[in-house]
C-alpha cells in the first residue's frame, strides 16, 4: 500500500518545525479520518498541492545523513485532513525505514502524516505526571488552544494505532504504549439499577460489590443542628446558631417563623430519609488485590463524543458505564514509562476491564469507547 503513496518531501527544511504522525504499513486513510471525526465536528477532507520528490529511475534513499539531493521536486495532488480552523494533517505519504529513522520516527514506520497547525504555546511544564510526554516534548512551554487539542489526537492516535509521533522544533519522538490506556466506556441509553449492574458484573467477576459507605450515617458531627453550643457556652435555640444567622440574613427575625421553618426542615430531611430519590449515579467495585480495582460507575452523560451526538438513539439522554482501572500505586497511571511491576498488574486487570465491559454491552447495547472516547468494537473486546 505504502509503494502507491506519494513520498514524503524528507528534504524539506520546512518539516523540522512540523509535526509528524508515523505508522505502520497496513493502517489506511479511512482509519486515520474516522479517529479525526471521533475528536473534531469538522474534520473533512481537502484537496492540496504539495511539492513532493519524484523518483526518475533509480534513486538511493534520501536521508540527512546520506545527503542525498538527487530527486526532482514535483506539484502533485494529495488531500489534507482538516481537522480545525487553523489545523490541517497531509498525506498519507510514503516512507523508508532509512528515511523514517533518519526523521526519528521508528524504523517500523512506513506512511507519515505531516501536520500543519498554528503554534500556541503556554506556561512552562509543572513538575509531575507526564503519560504522554508532552512535558518532555515541549520543555519551554505547554502547546495551548488549538495546538494543544491537535497534539493531543496525534498521541491518541499514535497509541490508538501503533504508531509515533515526532514533534516540530524539538525533535521529541513520542511512542505511546499502546497497552498505556485500558479504561472502557458504555454509551448507551439504558439505565440499570444497581442491583441489577451488579449481577451482570457478577456473572464476570463473582466477587464485584456495590460502593456503598463503610457504616451508616448517624447524624451530624457534635455542635452542629439543635442542641448546639453557642459562642458564650449555652445551648441555642432550635437550628443552631448557624442556622439563626443564616436565617436573619435573609431577613426572618422573629422567632416564631424561625422555629417553622426549622420545623419544615425537619419534616422534609424525615420524609427523604424514609423515601429516599433513586439513584443518579452509583459504582460497583471489583478488588482484584495486589492488582489494584476495577471499578464501574454509572451516570447520565451530556458530553458525547461526535460520532454519537446526531444518533437517533441518544437524543433523549444518554447513560455511561466506566469502567475503570486504579492500580495501587495511582501516581504511576501518569508515569510515561511505569514500572515493570504496574505493566504485570495492567496486563492482568485489562482482560477483566474488557470482560466486564463486554458483559454490559451484551444487556444494555449501545457503543464502546476508549479513553481518548474513539469507538471500539464489542467484538475486539
Amino acid at each position: 500500500m505504502a509503494d502507491e503513496l506519494p513520498r514524503l518531501p524528507v528534504t524539506d527544511p520546512a518539516l523540522r518545525d512540523r509535526h509528524l504522525l508515523g505508522l505502520p504499513d497496513g493502517i489506511g486513510a479511512d482509519e486515520v479520518e474516522v479517529l479525526a471525526i471521533s475528536r473534531f465536528v469538522q474534520a473533512r477532507w481537502e484537496e492540496s498541492t504539495v511539492e513532493v520528490p519524484q523518483q526518475r529511475g533509480f534513486v538511493r534513499p534520501m536521508t540527512a545523513a546520506l545527503g542525498i539531493r538527487s530527486v526532482t521536486p514535483a506539484t502533485v495532488a494529495t488531500r489534507a485532513l482538516r481537522l480545525a480552523r487553523l489545523s490541517r494533517l497531509t498525506g498519507p505519504y510514503a516512507v523508508t525505514p532509512e528515511e523514517a529513522v533518519g526523521l526519528g520516527l521508528p524504523a517500523t514506520t512506513a506512511v507519515v502524516y505531516d501536520l500543519d497547525c498554528p503554534v500556541e504555546r503556554g506556561e512552562r511544564p509543572y513538575p509531575g505526571g507526564d503519560r504522554d510526554g508532552l512535558k518532555r516534548a515541549f520543555p519551554d512551554g505547554l502547546p495551548v488552544r488549538e495546538e494543544e487539542r491537535v497534539v493531543q489526537w496525534l498521541v491518541a492516535c499514535a497509541r490508538r494505532l501503533g504508531g509515533a509521533v515526532r514533534i516540530g522544533g524539538t525533535g521529541v519522538v513520542l511512542t505511546p504504549d499502546v497497552d498505556g490506556a485500558i479504561d472502557l466506556t458504555l454509551f448507551t441509553d439504558r439505565w440499570l439499577e444497581p442491583s441489577e449492574a451488579l449481577a451482570v458484573v457478577q456473572g464476570v467477576v463473582p466477587r464485584a460489590r456495590l460502593s456503598e459507605p463503610t457504616r451508616p450515617w448517624s447524624g451530624p458531627l457534635a455542635g452542629v443542628g439543635r442542641g448546639a453550643t453557642g459562642g458564650t457556652g449555652g445551648v441555642t435555640e432550635a437550628g443552631g446558631s448557624g442556622l439563626r444567622a443564616a436565617l436573619e440574613r435573609y431577613g426572618v427575625e422573629d422567632e416564631a417563623e424561625r422555629r417553622r421553618l426549622t420545623a419544615e426542615a425537619e419534616a422534609f430531611d424525615a420524609h427523604m430519609l424514609a423515601s429516599p430519590p433513586s439513584a443518579e449515579s452509583y459504582g460497583v467495585l471489583v478488588d482484584l488485590d495486589v492488582d489494584g480495582v476495577v471499578s464501574v460507575v454509572a451516570a447520565a452523560e451530556t458530553e458525547l463524543p461526535p460520532l454519537l451526538r446526531d444518533l437517533p438513539w441518544t437524543a433523549d439522554g444518554v447513560v455511561t458505564y466506566r469502567v475503570h482501572w486504579e492500580p495501587l500505586l495511582v501516581e504511576e497511571l501518569e508515569m510515561e514509562k511505569p514500572s515493570f511491576p504496574h505493566k504485570v498488574a495492567r496486563g492482568r486487570a485489562a482482560p477483566q476491564v474488557q470482560a466486564v465491559t463486554r458483559a454490559l454491552h451484551a444487556v444494555l447495547g449501545g457503543e464502546v469507547a476508549d479513553e481518548a472516547d474513539f469507538l471500539v468494537d464489542p467484538a475486539d473486546l
